[in-house]
């Protein structure tokens, strides 16, 4: 879901985040990333609390990306049996299509072990667990946080399976989702 960046801090935040997503955070220098986005370091200032503040910004946009395809899922209707099938799917064409380094968010935890950047990656977590357990009680599966537990672990494994396998990973991680939802 990018978009035409328009204003300097969105150049800024979409160079960052491309930046970052492909050849990792503490790789990039900020002095690499305001060249690329043709903005001065005081607007990063100006926008950002550093290079953190940045990092931050960068996965608070890939969660809200997550979070919008959630939207337009429920906003189009359907069971929650059906809402599931759509995000399995929708999972597994993220990972095809936009995630072929991985999930951004392991890949930032594993240079940001702790502190604020770690914050930003247990929040976006938690609602998406939360979320999937909300929605796999909805289509009356026995042991709801089981399986959003299930689901997002199997999620973890088909990004990061897809950086180092391929695309065939998708396919397994659809059937194997689908079973734990009892939705085969």
């Amino acid at each position: 879901m990018p978009t035409e960046p328009n204003s300097p801090r969105d150049r800024l935040l979409e160079t960052a985040s491309a930046l970052f997503y492909a050849e990792g955070i503490k790789g990039i220098g900020v002095d690499r990333v305001l060249a690329e986005a043709g903005v001065t370091r005081a607007t990063m200032y100006r926008h950002f609390a550093g290079k953190e503040g940045l990092v931050a910004a960068y996965l608070e946009r890939e969660d809200a990306i997550i979070r919008h395809y959630f939207a337009a899922a429920e906003s189009a209707g359907g069971s929650a049996a059906e809402m599931l099938i759509a995000v399995i799917d929708g999972i597994a064409e993220d990972a095809r299509r936009y995630r072929r380094r991985g999930c951004p968010f392991i890949n930032a935890a594993a240079e940001y072990p702790a502190g604020e950047i770690r914050d930003v990656i247990d929040r976006h977590r938690t609602w998406f667990r939360l979320t999937l357990g909300t929605l796999c009680k909805a289509a009356g599966i026995a042991d709801a946080e089981y399986a959003a537990a299930a689901l997002v672990l199997l999620r973890d494994a088909a990004l990061v399976g897809v950086y180092l396998d391929g695309d065939a990973v998708t396919k397994t991680f659809c059937r194997t989702a689908r079973q734990v939802v009892g939705l085969a």
